[in-house]
């Protein structure tokens, strides 16, 4: 900037020195506050409905029971469920992006099967807009003991992990998450 102020000095004279000075310094400001503003931040509400993220979410069956989290959006008066999973980082296959949350959601290892399909999800959560490509996957643990256990911890989240009959879900007398699993799983 002292260089672009001493420049126009010599050329134009000391009055458009600063006027130079307080362009470049508004310029600067400005460009600096635009960079800020319009940076995405992962872990913004606000800024849910502005992209399409992408989820990996793992089925797992004991017996007719699956396992999901229980969330509540309280604006909507609202409980439901969802399998477990979550985000798929940039660069990152969306199978094992669903290995990784399991571990870190229950330090748990699992395989992976087929991919039972993709389901597109337009929602709004606690009045926020959402939307999500989520790719759901037939799952199982590795460590069979998990099985025996009715809820877990979940490491990353207060919510707890547990085994809800599906019948449940496909009579409506709970919700299950991302719109169409229910149709998708019951065609299985």
């Amino acid at each position: 900037m002292g260089i672009v102020v001493v420049a126009l000095a010599g050329v134009f004279g000391p009055q458009w020195a600063w006027v130079a000075a307080g362009v470049v310094v508004a310029v600067g400001v400005g460009g600096l506050a635009w960079g800020v503003l319009r940076e995405p931040r992962a872990d913004s509400l606000t800024l849910m409905g502005s992209s399409i993220r992408p989820i990996a979410l793992g089925v797992i069956w004991r017996e007719h029971a699956l396992l999901v989290f229980e969330g509540r959006d309280d604006v909507k008066g609202e409980t439901y469920y969802r399998p477990l999973g979550g985000g798929v980082e940039f660069g990152e296959r969306s199978d094992d992006a669903l290995q990784r949350e399991f571990r870190e959601e229950l330090d748990a290892e699992v395989l992976v099967k087929e991919r039972l399909g993709v389901l597109e999800n337009v929602f709004s959560w606690r009045d926020n807009p959402g939307h999500e490509i989520a790719f759901v996957y037939d799952a199982e643990f590795v460590d069979s003991a998990l099985y025996a256990k009715d809820e877990m911890k979940i490491l990353d989240d207060p919510a707890t992990a547990r085994w809800v009959d599906f019948a449940d879900f496909r009579d409506g007398s709970k919700i299950l998450y991302p719109r169409g699993l229910t149709e998708l799983l019951s065609t299985e």
